[in-house]
């Protein structure tokens, strides 16, 4: 039996690092994993997390930016235009922002539960 990675699954989520080693980045470019682990060779390429990251990324969007639109509407009663000019930059900045630590907390959980690649 193999013992439990050294490295905790939300670490190395946040921080996105291999989830063996903790220490490898885990993505080459935006969102594209790296073939392998470049400290421990841990091989990456048969990693897939699907839609979960959009799923958990979209349920987090919706609660962090439905309460301040439908505060500042409430509370200011802005026009239209002041919505459609505040609110799509915040949402693609917090899906990039959500998206990677996301996708990498998957990866980890995988690792560590399904055993894949010690």
């Amino acid at each position: 039996m193999n013992p439990a990675p050294p490295v905790s699954w939300v670490r190395a989520g946040l921080l996105c690092r291999c989830p063996r080693c903790g220490e490898g980045r885990l993505f080459h470019g935006l969102l594209k994993l790296r073939a392998s682990c470049p400290v421990c060779s841990l091989d990456l390429s048969a990693q897939d997390t699907g839609d979960g990251p959009a799923v958990f990324v979209t349920f987090a969007l919706g609660i962090l930016v439905i309460p301040p639109v439908f505060f500042l509407e409430m509370r200011v009663e802005p026009p239209i235009w002041v919505h459609a000019v505040i609110w799509p930059p915040v949402i693609v900045g917090l899906a990039i922002g959500l998206l990677r630590p996301l996708k990498a907390m998957l990866i980890a959980l995988q690792f560590r539960h399904r055993d894949l690649g010690a």
